[in-house]
């Protein structure tokens, strides 16, 4: 973990230091496929025992010392016909245990030091991992990929995670210490015991992590973030609501789903099955006066009356024509301006015939019960 560190702290003055952007990956231009190639590229000299893992297949790219043996699908030539492989196929199908293989680790990707006949029938049997023994390789060559990338796995190993917390942007991981640190201090509290660092963070991966990226996955808010992951949408909301003091542009539904304080969310979030978790999005009820021209009105009643988003529709007199209603669904980063604003300009502006609208978002909204009778009938045309 002191290696980690240093690393870090190493990258950090090196970063400080330099005034120019970082050199192009060099990786970029060697075969990914290439074990020599790439280890020589990234400088990955320095090396971390990792154990045994259960590594997924499509993770295995290329082999030490053997990379002519293999075709363009990375399936060792002239296998097909060996009698070891079919050998280990069968102890494979009828649930033998197999020894791990060997593998060498540079970032994301793997490559074969023992165990080629293995991973051949692994991948015959349409296996999705495979058990293996793993030696990663820490990149050094200076890219702002690789700061990144050792700051993940420092992270990863401090708190003794299983799995890295995919933020794309460098820095990120201050905050996440900072939580696992808050949550330390209140267990000690609650337990009256001595918590260790990585005992808090394995209780905070599972019941404050795991629940609020669970609810961010779930309400669909990525898809309004192209370029970003689903930690960097946690680390968002999290340091927002929880560590930063300053004022927030989206929507304050988003404090009743996630409480300001960090633990009151463990504590709603611990009486819930994931299956019953809160969608990230609340509805949003408006009504548009509209001014339309007399020759389009009938047309006009029709087209918006199609709407989805509309729930009622009035034809009055007076200097309005039309009273619209209109439910929309807006998750919780963003503001009711902006999503009625948007509605407003691509779905009403533009119809032929439209010559005016204002918006009207209510305060307070008081609405009896619907009992029998004619009021509860669907207003009809």
């Amino acid at each position: 973990m002191a290696f980690f560190s240093s690393k870090l702290s190493w990258w950090q003055k090196k970063q400080r230091s330099q005034k120019q952007p970082s050199p192009p990956k060099q990786s970029n231009n060697a075969s990914k496929h290439n074990f020599d190639q790439v280890r020589k590229a990234e400088k990955a000299y320095e090396s971390v025992k990792r154990g045994v893992a259960a590594i997924p297949l499509d993770k295995i790219i290329g082999s030490v010392g053997r990379y002519t043996d293999f075709d363009q699908q990375f399936r060792l030539q002239g296998a097909g016909t060996s009698e070891r492989l079919r050998s280990l196929t069968a102890a494979i199908q009828a649930g033998k245990a197999i020894p791990p293989v060997s593998l060498y680790q540079i970032k994301d990707n793997y490559y074969i030091v023992d165990g080629h006949h293995r991973v051949t029938a692994a991948r015959n049997l349409e296996q999705s991992t495979i058990q293996a023994t793993i030696l990663e390789l820490l990149p050094s060559e200076e890219t702002e990929e690789n700061r990144l990338y050792l700051e993940r796995i420092d992270f990863r190993d401090q708190v003794g995670l299983n799995s890295m917390v995919d933020f794309t942007e460098p820095g990120q991981s201050e905050y996440l210490f900072q939580q696992i640190n808050t949550h330390q201090q209140f267990l000690k509290k609650e337990t009256g015991k001595d918590v260790k660092l990585q005992e808090a963070g394995a209780d905070w991966y599972r019941t404050i992590y795991l629940p609020l990226k669970t609810l961010i996955q779930n309400s669909g808010l990525l898809q309004s973030f192209p370029n970003r992951t689903v930690d960097d949408l946690y680390l968002y909301i999290s340091t927002h609501q929880w560590q930063r003091a300053s004022k927030r542009r989206y929507g304050i539904g988003i404090d009743e789903l996630i409480p300001r304080d960090m633990e009151a969310f463990r504590t709603k979030m611990a009486q819930k099955q994931i299956e019953e978790y809160p969608e990230m999005k609340r509805d949003i009820t408006f009504f548009i006066l509209i001014n339309v021209d007399g020759t389009q009105e009938h047309r006009l009643i029709d087209k918006l009356f199609a709407l989805p988003e509309v729930v009622e529709l009035h034809s009055v007199h007076g200097s309005i024509d039309l009273i619209l209603k209109a439910v929309l669904s807006r998750d919780l980063l963003a503001s009711d301006a902006e999503v009625i604003s948007n509605f407003t300009h691509s779905s009403l502006r533009r119809m032929k015939g439209v010559m005016s609208t204002q918006t009207l978002i209510p305060g307070l909204s008081l609405v009896k019960p619907c009992t029998t009778g004619a009021n509860c009938e669907q207003y009809q045309r």
